[in-house]
C-alpha cells in the first residue's frame, strides 16, 4: 500500500512539474522572463513568477484531469498562502518591483492551458 501511494505522489509530482515548464513556455512565448520556479519562501512556494518591464505575475499552476477539477483545486487556504508568499518574495527580490503585480492561476489539463488572468485580488 505505501508504495502505490509513493508512486501517486510521485506520478502527481511529474505531472506538476510538466505543467508548470508549459506555462513558463507560454509566458516567455510572449515575452516574459521567468524570474523563479518553485519559489520557496518562509510562507510558502510560489509555482511560478513571471515578469515583464511593466507586470509582474505571480502565477498558480494546477494540473488535473479536468479544468473544473483543477480551478476548485486553489482553495481559499491556497490563496492567502500565494499572496503571503508574494510578499515574502517582493521582500528578498525589490528589483522585481514593477507598476503593475498581479496574481493568475494556470489551469492545465491533458495538456491544455487555461489562463485566469487576476483570479487572485488581496484585499
Amino acid at each position: 500500500m505505501p508504495n502505490s501511494s509513493l508512486a501517486k505522489r510521485q506520478s502527481a509530482e511529474s505531472r506538476g512539474r510538466s505543467a508548470e515548464a508549459s506555462v513558463a513556455a507560454n509566458w516567455q512565448a510572449q515575452g516574459f522572463s521567468v524570474l523563479a520556479q518553485r519559489l520557496r519562501t518562509t510562507s510558502g512556494e510560489i509555482d511560478l513568477v513571471v515578469a515583464d518591464p511593466a507586470t509582474l505575475v505571480f502565477i498558480e499552476v494546477k494540473a488535473r484531469p479536468s479544468f473544473e477539477e483543477a480551478a476548485y483545486a486553489v482553495l481559499p487556504r491556497q490563496q492567502l498562502r500565494l499572496l503571503q508568499a508574494a510578499d515574502s518574495a517582493l521582500a528578498q527580490h525589490q528589483e522585481w518591483n514593477r507598476p503593475n503585480i498581479r496574481f493568475d492561476v494556470a489551469l492545465v489539463c491533458n495538456g491544455a492551458i487555461q489562463h485566469i488572468e487576476d483570479a487572485i485580488r488581496q484585499n
